[in-house]
């Protein structure tokens, strides 16, 4: 009896190309999109003294009372994260905290004007991150070493921030702590009299809310 050979149904090679261009096709399902929520993020900058006499002066704390940006978060793989933040330079407020109160005027001025941050000049504070390293996770939390580029007063410069983050069903809450020198940015420190300097290296504390757009 002759042996019937089948012929393969014209739906095979279809079916295999469409299985083959799943597999090549990355997921992508755990990347979310946020923006970063102003209302609820916000920077403090804590300004030291130095020289000689810096017993005699005082430190400053300043706010940054609005953070603007966006935040791309894989939550399979938090390395293709990335984040970009904007900052209005004018917005920046000293708060008088433990200084007297008829210096602040002329403290904000200073700060704003062209010896400092030159704000008409560059209006703008921005940091673009480059990369995201995970150095520890437990369910949703995080503790990260994000790298990236900070531009401030126009001068670009790499910067790593260990990051805190949480991770929520609709929001990503991150915080952390950092320095920046300002001669990194070509500022210069103010001095008065040549006795009491500000520091070079800023303290700068961060808590951001980012919420699904």
């Amino acid at each position: 009896m002759p042996i019937e050979h089948r012929r393969p149904t014209v739906w095979a090679p279809v079916l295999v190309l469409c299985l083959g261009l799943a597999a090549a096709v990355p997921r992508r399902a755990a990347t979310r999109s946020l923006r970063i929520d102003p209302a609820r993020s916000h920077a403090t900058i804590a300004v030291g003294k130095a020289g000689a006499f810096s017993f005699a002066g005082h430190t400053h704390e300043v706010t940054i009372p609005a953070v603007d940006g966006t935040v791309t978060v894989d939550s399979d793989d938090m390395t293709h994260s990335t984040v970009r933040l904007e900052i209005d330079a004018r917005s920046l407020k000293v708060t008088g905290k433990d200084e007297p109160p008829k210096d602040v005027p002329e403290i904000q001025q200073a700060m704003l004007s062209d010896k400092v941050l030159a704000v008409e000049r560059y209006p703008r504070i921005l940091f673009q991150s480059t990369g995201v390293k995970v150095e520890k996770r437990a369910g949703t939390a995080l503790d990260l070493i994000v790298a990236g580029v900070l531009t401030l007063h126009d001068v670009a410069r790499p910067i790593s921030v260990p990051v805190h983050a949480g991770l929520e069903a609709h929001a990503l809450t991150v915080s952390g702590r950092f320095q920046v020198k300002q001669t990194d940015h070509g500022i210069k420190p103010v001095s008065v009299g040549g006795v009491v300097n500000v520091k070079d290296a800023l303290d700068i504390t961060f808590a951001i809310v980012a919420r699904d757009r």
